[in-house]
């Protein structure tokens, strides 16, 4: 039976009482495109089973208001970029510009240099002034053109900061670390009552934020995962009982591992957090592996680096600057294990170990993310603008919607072990369900 209905309610500073400058229109068969009204909302689950009890959520719809919340002209907007690089974070940087200052007609945005160290005058660079000329070309180029950074500062002076520049609307474009600091900042401007509007862009090479199906980036990261997990493939068929072992990222989830053993197809065995494997016994992982070497004489292994944390004792209990537990090294671990393990098994192996993570978080963004950047970004702008706050661009079904930082913050999307995308990577390298 499905529960009541609940509507998702985003933060807004006030009402919406300024005509857009954008050239959309209400009216349908005038040829224009449209505003998006504030009553139109996307349905979650997609999916409804009579035999479960689900909760029917319906969140905002994004897009373009016809009424806003800011005069354009009277805005001085700002822009900044956290965490690990990621492919396509010059794409939003560039789109959410020119959605800004072309369309809006927004005089001045601002480039927030090293994430959230540039709101802190104390440690951080002074910002930019973003101008055509800078933004032209950058969604060409990987990396940021402002810089990044991990860790946050003290919300108080970063809300000083933005008053201090007269900051009315402030985008943080950044994974759940960033979602985090920048809920701390919309939480600080609340308590003063300030009219500043803080809207994050969700971006996790992961793909691992809540109610966002697919985040930018993701899908370049899985295309050039899938390139080394060819060559790995050549490398392992290239000596007698050849092994191609990969680690690729994958913190908690293990999406990026099961996407590209599955562009691949190259793949026979993929380790991830959420399916957890033992070593040792005739049903853990490396008995299996040894058949399949004896069988087919070589064998390409991927593993998310947050996978089998448990067999190295757990993570750290240390955090890195982004508060997350580090993670103990599970690729070189798997290296000296199986090693270990042939040299007293037999037979003699020819092992090649590859971690391509930095490389491939370094490059320019595909064409598809190219498309989903400009998306993301412009919808944020949008927000933004409408007096919208304390939110983040989120995707669901294919459509963009408003989601509040109070209802996605601290949780992640997660690899389902009985769901289809786990189901086909079984079938497509052939392991067992499990190894135990």
């Amino acid at each position: 039976m499905t529960k009541p209905t609940q509507i998702v309610s985003v933060p807004c500073l006030g009402p919406a009482d300024v005509p857009s400058p954008l050239r959309r229109s209400s009216k349908p068969g005038d040829g224009f495109p449209k505003f998006v009204p504030p009553t139109q909302y996307v349905r979650h689950p997609l999916e409804w089973n009579p035999q479960q009890s689900q909760e029917e959520m319906l969140f905002e719809k994004a897009g373009p208001r016809q009424q806003i919340f800011f005069d354009p002209r009277q805005v001085r907007a700002a822009l900044v970029t956290c965490g690990g690089l990621c492919p396509g974070l010059n794409n939003v940087i560039r789109s959410a510009f020119l959605e800004l200052h072309m369309n809006y007609g927004v005089p001045e945005v601002l480039g927030i240099r090293y994430g959230f160290r540039g709101l802190n005058p104390a440690v951080g660079d002074p910002p930019i002034r973003l101008t055509l000329e800078m933004v032209e070309r950058i969604h060409q180029t990987g990396g940021t053109i402002l810089g990044s950074s991990r860790g946050p500062q003290e919300a108080a002076v970063m809300v000083d900061f933005l008053v201090d520049q007269k900051i009315q609307v402030l985008l943080c474009i950044g994974g759940d670390g960033t979602q985090q600091g920048a809920q701390k900042i919309f939480e600080e401007i609340q308590r003063r009552r300030l009219p500043i509007a803080v809207v994050g862009v969700p971006k996790t090479i992961d793909n691992d934020i809540l109610y966002c199906e697919r985040s930018f980036g993701f899908t370049t990261a899985v295309a050039e995962a899938a390139r080394v997990l060819d060559c790995a493939h050549m490398e392992s068929k290239g000596a007698p009982y050849g092994i191609g072992l990969v680690k690729l990222m994958g913190r908690e989830s293990g999406f990026i591992a099961a996407a590209a053993t599955l562009a691949s197809q190259e793949v026979n065995f993929t380790l991830i957090p959420e399916s957890p494997f033992v070593l040792e016994g005739e049903g853990g992982f490396l008995a299996a592996l040894r058949r399949r070497l004896l069988d087919r004489r070589h064998a390409v292994i991927v593993v998310a680096e947050g996978a089998g944390q448990d067999l190295l004792g757990g993570p750290s209990p240390q955090r890195d600057a982004s508060g997350n537990r580090k993670l103990q090294d599970i690729g070189l671990f798997l290296k000296e294990r199986i090693t270990a393990y042939f040299a007293e098994h037999g037979p003699e192996v020819s092992l090649k170990y590859i971690d391509p993570s930095y490389i491939i978080r370094s490059v320019p963004a595909s064409s598809e993310d190219d498309i989903l950047c400009d998306q993301f970004a412009r919808h944020a702008v949008h927000a933004a603008m409408a007096g919208k706050t304390g939110m983040m661009i989120g995707l669901q079904h294919g459509a963009f919607i408003h989601v509040p930082w109070s209802l996605s913050v601290g949780r992640r999307r997660y690899v389902e072990e009985e769901g289809d995308l786990w189901a086909a990577v079984l079938a497509a390298t052939g392991q067992p369900k499990r190894f135990q």
